[in-house]
């Protein structure tokens, strides 16, 4: 286990002199600061295991510090120490967040058994969060098939860098789920994981959440507030929707991942921040940068480590065991522990398309356990619980008052998409697996609007 990582501020020479050779010896790993400003630097370097602030300090408040370290939203465990104790420093080091109040001059074997204690508590509590990730990770990631299993190898890949992550893939897949996953398990998982949706707020509101803004820089701005890339810095920043991100705000992002540094509406400050961004999307951003609605460099600079999540129908394999899993789930959350599905209704549900994807599975199987009054799901409650019926969605090929061409159209552009998807977009893979020459299924897509990773240009094939 690597070694924690400690902080001790004060603005006796000695006390620091003494406290850095005492927990060295104990095998903790330790700097110092004689005040905040030395401090404040030291936190915007690094993330720390446990800090011990004094509250006489020559620069400032120790208090005011843990004030502004829990202002960041950083989770590190904080002692404050003070040689002129008051009742009232104390509930005020409580209330902000400070794991212990300790007198001086302090006893070292005490402060030894207090940290060792901080430290263990901060573990635990680290292992439970990631029993919990983990829990929540194989609510949407459950499978056995070759799609799912190489997103879950890509994850964990990407996870340990700490490059710009684009994930794709339609609605209900789990994007959020993937960037939660990226931020779990990357060096930065002790830090924050900030979440903005930029498809529900207007541009000018986007901006105010993204970099703060000052007091008084627009009205309502009564006071300062920062931003989310300062909020996650030291962590990871989750932008959703990404590609429905109004034109303005595009440019002004693309600048903050380019320079890695802000200013907040209404300031003009520079500040340097250093958050991971994970952004996702459901739409095409090639095709979007084609029409122009989203810029081409900004795409660039976010497709660092492309990560698509395929969609429910391109791995049909992991129907069966999604719809145990949740059928487990949710009837232990309903108190329906004996609810079983019949072999038909299984048969039934692998053969729907499900547009919403494994959310919708969820769901569906969440209203079959509530609604279905004996302990057998049978093919009719699936029935009765897919929408319309479940007559045309279940397979997807027939719509009222749509010409034939269309239909066949769109039928073969769904079996290219789910046939590429199953590739990993690999155009010679997906040609040889439908048993066709790969300048017609170039020309394919192409007729039917469709773009390919591709390994080999259309007119490599011509030659």
């Amino acid at each position: 286990m690597a070694r924690a990582h400690l902080l001790v501020v004060d603005d006796e020479p000695a006390i620091l002199t003494t406290l850095q050779k005492a927990l060295t010896l104990e095998g903790y790993a330790v700097d110092v600061a004689g005040g905040v400003r030395i401090a404040e630097e030291k936190l915007s370097k690094r993330t720390y295991d446990l800090c011990l602030f004094d509250v006489q300090l020559p620069d400032g408040d120790g208090v005011e510090l843990l004030q502004r370290v829990r202002a960041a939203k950083t989770l590190t465990p904080v002692i404050v120490m003070s040689g002129h104790a008051t009742i009232d420093a104390a509930v005020r080091a409580t209330r902000l967040g400070a794991l212990n109040f300790l007198e001086k001059p302090l006893n070292t074997d005490a402060l030894l058994i207090t940290i060792e204690t901080a430290l263990r508590l901060d573990r635990a509590e680290a292992e439970a969060k990631a029993l919990r990730q983990a829990a929540g990770l194989s609510f949407e990631l459950v499978g056995e098939s070759p799609p799912i299993k190489r997103l879950v190898e890509q994850i964990g890949r990407a996870a340990k860098s700490s490059a710009t992550v684009l994930v794709t893939g339609e609605r209900g897949t789990g994007k959020e789920l993937v960037a939660r996953a990226i931020h779990e398990m990357s060096p930065r998982a002790k830090g924050p994981l900030e979440k903005l949706n930029c498809a529900a707020l207007p541009s000018e509101l986007i901006e105010s959440e993204l970099f703060g803004h000052e007091a008084g820089a627009f009205t309502g701005a009564t006071k300062q507030r920062r931003g989310k890339f300062e909020r996650a810095s030291g962590g990871t920043l989750f932008l959703d929707e990404v590609g429905d991100m109004p034109a303005a705000m595009q440019a002004k992002l693309l600048r903050v991942l380019q320079e890695r540094e802000i200013e907040r509406v209404g300031g003009n400050e520079t500040i340097k921040v250093d958050a991971r961004v994970v952004a996702a999307t459901n739409r095409d951003l090639v095709d979007a940068c084609d029409k122009g609605s989203f810029r081409a460099d900004l795409y660039d600079r976010l497709n660092v480590l492309p990560l698509a999540i395929p969609p429910l129908r391109a791995r049909r394999e992991d129907i069966p065991i999604l719809v145990k899993h949740f059928l487990e789930l949710v009837s232990k959350a309903n108190d329906r522990r004996d609810m079983r599905i019949a072999d038909d209704a299984m048969t039934a549900l692998a053969s729907y398309t499900f547009p919403g994807n494994v959310r919708e599975l969820r769901n569906l199987i969440e209203r079959m356990v509530i609604l279905t009054p004996d302990d057998l799901i049978s093919v009719d409650d699936v029935r009765t619980c897919l929408p319309g019926g479940g007559a045309s969605k279940a397979t997807g090929l027939y719509r009222p008052g749509a010409p034939f061409r269309v239909l066949v159209d769109e039928s073969e552009r769904v079996i290219l998409q789910d046939a590429l998807a199953h590739h990993g977009g690999q155009m010679a893979a997906t040609a040889r697996a439908l048993d066709l020459e790969r300048s017609h299924l170039y020309k394919k897509m192409r007729a039917l609007g469709l773009r390919g990773g591709g390994d080999k240009t259309e007119d490599d094939d011509a030659t």
